[in-house]
């Protein structure tokens, strides 16, 4: 009897969240729709336009997918960082670093006569290196230094780029003078693999993918990632309970890290093929609006980030076709970020009145 009982209560919390942040989405339409129709543009024929951008065509999906898998690493990463209490708002950073080692080991070995595939992976793992090291200051600013890690990692983000700018226009300029176009591009046996004919790269997929089942089992299924949420919840509590705190947040920057700098690794093997001064696209803050919206749920994060890289690929055709800026994608990602946190507010004080039940302990409901 208790069983049931706890599965309806299961069931019917799922269904109140569902409903609950499906209301937030179709308030963040309600009011882009509203601003289209302020500024005399048709709103239907904008949201067929970022659609058919996104998904027109076979090219079209290709490229959604090329953004879609770097989002859902910065997002895996942030998850982590998430869990721990922490804002990571230097992931933007984590990632660009990720790319200059990534370049600076291919610049190094690409006429050493080791084999392809061998520098495009020592590559990448020295992207790896660089995303995590650079977290890693974030993580002692925080933990050692008391500096909060927002303003450290919007910080180190400053000076990641002013880094990449000096690269590119300085030591790894191209014959002559530097450009914004980035360094030179480096030559094909040094690129992923990619599908015949289209720039998409399924290994990129696949370490995509790989990340999201890390992190699922990590945040669910450890019994690190259990501190790691104690740290979050109630960092004070989490030490009395004998959890090291401090090194439980240092770690988790550096899982971010990890996760970040192969984003950056990817973006020069996988998409530019050099490094280029906005090498990081701003996948960094976009994974952290997705971070928000899915609320730790790592599996969630895969059709949101899909939404999120079809409105950023997709809004590309608006300037073409209803000559409006493409920046509209950005002003649905932030109203739909924001209702949904402020839905989940609601929805918290509902719960604590006691006017909707209560969430199942174990925190496993199913939440978009």
């Amino acid at each position: 009897m208790a069983k049931n009982t706890a599965a309806s209560r299961r069931r019917k919390t799922i269904w109140i969240n569902v409903s609950f942040q499906s209301a937030a989405f179709v308030l963040a339409l309600l009011l882009t729709t509203v601003m289209l129709l302020a500024v005399g543009a048709p709103p239907f024929q904008a949201y067929r336009s970022i659609l058919v951008g996104a998904f027109g065509s076979v090219g079209d999906i290709f490229d959604t997918l090329i953004a879609w898998a770097p989002l859902l690493l910065t997002t895996m990463g942030v998850l982590i960082t998430f869990s721990a209490g922490l804002w990571n708002i230097g992931i933007e950073g984590q990632v660009t670093l990720g790319a200059i080692f990534t370049t600076w080991i291919l610049r190094l070995l690409q006429e050493s006569g080791l084999p392809p595939w061998l520098i495009i992976v020592l590559g990448i793992l020295a992207g790896i290196v660089g995303g995590a090291l650079w977290a890693s200051l974030a993580g002692v600013l925080k933990t050692f230094g008391g500096v909060n890690e927002i303003f450290g990692g919007l910080g180190l983000n400053f000076v990641a780029t002013a880094l990449t700018l000096w690269l590119i226009f300085g030591p790894w300029k191209r014959p002559g003078t530097g450009s914004m176009s980035g360094t030179l591009p480096f030559p094909e046996e040094l690129w992923l693999p990619a599908i015949p004919g289209f720039r998409l790269s399924p290994w990129a997929l696949v370490l995509s993918f790989i990340a999201v089942v890390v992190v699922y089992f990590l945040l669910r299924g450890t019994h690190f990632g259990l501190r790691l949420k104690a740290v979050g919840k109630n960092m004070r509590a989490a030490y009395l309970l004998g959890v090291p705190t401090w090194q439980h947040m240092l770690a988790s920057f550096l899982l971010c890290g990890v996760f970040a700098g192969l984003a950056g690794a990817l973006q020069v093997t996988a998409v530019y093929h050099r490094l280029i001064p906005s090498i990081s696209s701003n996948y960094g803050f976009t994974g952290l609006l997705v971070a928000m919206l899915v609320n730790f749920h790592a599996l969630w994060a895969v059709p949101v980030a899909l939404f999120f890289a079809a409105l950023n690929i997709g809004s590309v055709h608006l300037p073409i076709v209803l000559k409006l800026d493409s920046s509209l994608s950005g002003v649905l990602q932030g109203l739909l970020v924001l209702l949904v946190l402020m839905v989940e507010g609601a929805r918290q004080r509902l719960m604590s009145r006691k006017i909707i039940p209560a969430e199942p302990a174990s925190g496993e409901e199913v939440q978009s």
